[in-house]
C-alpha cells in the first residue's frame, strides 16, 4: 500500500508498511497481481507449493518499490509454477524482461533470474489490449493497459470481468500546474470502473515542493475518480512519511468530498478485501 519504500513501526501498523501489490480473485481464474513490491511476498506464502501455481502480473512500471517483490515470490522457487509478468518496456528499447533479468542477478541479487526453478514469462506492454483465458470454462479476463504520466514508462489497467470492471494507477502525474485535468488513456482506464484503486501520494503543501515526482494529490484522484464516473475510489501509494492517524485525517476529508460528487472513497490498507 506505501509508495516509494517499505516503511514499519507501530505508527503505520494499521495500514501496512509494504509497497505496492494488489492481488484480484476471478471465478474460475488463476490469480492477478497488480505490481509486485513487497506485499508480494505475503501474497506467495499463502500459495500452493507443490509446482501447480499459475498466475499472472500486471506491473505498472520498473521502479523497485513495485518489483524487488518478484525474487522473494516463493511459488516460483517451485518448478512447474508459471507466472505471466506483464509491463511497459523501456524507452531505450529494453523489454521488462531485459531489466528485470538485469536487475535480479549478481551483484545486485545472489541468484540469476533465470535460475529460479518455476517458470517466467514476460509480456511487453503499452496501450494494449489482452484476454486471460481460463481453463474452467469461465468468461475471459479482459486487460487494458494504457500508457499514464508517471516517470518513465508507466502503464495503468483495467481488468474487466462478466460486467465488473476495476482499474489500477498506482503511480500516477497530475499536471505540474496542479489543474484537474487527464491524459486520454487514464480516463479510459477509469471510465465507469466499479472500483478505482489510484495514487494518492501528496498532499496539496507536498504537491508544491515535489510537483515533478510523477504522483499527485488525494484531491485530483477523487477528481478523477468524480469525472469518469468511479462508483468506488480506493486511495493508494500512501506515503511512507504518512502515519496511520494522517491516513486517517486524509481519508475523512477524502470521503466528505466523494460523497459531494457521488463517489465511495476508502483508503487502502494491507488485507482490505474489496466485493465487487
Amino acid at each position: 500500500m506505501r509508495g516509494s519504500t517499505p516503511c514499519h513501526g507501530d505508527e503505520v501498523a494499521r495500514y501496512g508498511g509494504n509497497t505496492s501489490c494488489v492481488s484480484l480473485r476471478v471465478p474460475g481464474h488463476d490469480p492477478v497481481l497488480f505490481d509486485m513490491g513487497t506485499g508480494v511476498r505475503y501474497f506467495g506464502l499463502r500459495q500452493p507449493m507443490d509446482g501447480t501455481f499459475r498466475g499472472h502480473a500486471l506491473i505498472s512500471h520498473l521502479h523497485w518499490d513495485h518489483t524487488q517483490g518478484l525474487p522473494f515470490f516463493t511459488p516460483i522457487l517451485c518448478a512447474g509454477s508459471t507466472l505471466d509478468v506483464y509491463g511497459p518496456a523501456q524507452d531505450d528499447g529494453r523489454s521488462v524482461g531485459d531489466v528485470m533479468h538485469e536487475t535480479v542477478r549478481p551483484p545486485l541479487f545472489p541468484i540469476p533470474l533465470d535460475e529460479f526453478p518455476g517458470q517466467i514469462k514476460f509480456h511487453d506492454v503499452s496501450d494494449t489490449d489482452f484476454t486471460i483465458v481460463s481453463d474452467s470454462g469461465s468468461p475471459d479476463v479482459h486487460v487494458m493497459a494504457r500508457l499514464i504520466p508517471h516517470v518513465g514508462p508507466t502503464c495503468g489497467y483495467r481488468v474487466s470481468w462478466n460486467g465488473r470492471s476495476i482499474a489500477y494507477m498506482s503511480d500516477h502525474q497530475m499536471p505540474y500546474d496542479g489543474s484537474m485535468r487527464a491524459a486520454p488513456g487514464a480516463l479510459e482506464l477509469a471510465d465507469g470502473a466499479d472500483v478505482l484503486i489510484h495514487d494518492a501520494q501528496y498532499t496539496p503543501n507536498e504537491f508544491a515542493h515535489k510537483r515533478t515526482w510523477g504522483h499527485c494529490t488525494v484531491e485530483y484522484a477523487v477528481w478523477l475518480a468524480a469525472e469518469a464516473g468511479v462508483k468506488q475510489l480506493a486511495l493508494f501509494h500512501h506515503d511512507p512519511t504518512r502515519c496511520d492517524d494522517a491516513i486517517d485525517l486524509i481519508t475523512k476529508a477524502a470521503r466528505i468530498m466523494g460523497e459531494r460528487k457521488g463517489v465511495e472513497v476508502v483508503a487502502a490498507s494491507e488485507g482490505l478485501t474489496l466485493a465487487v
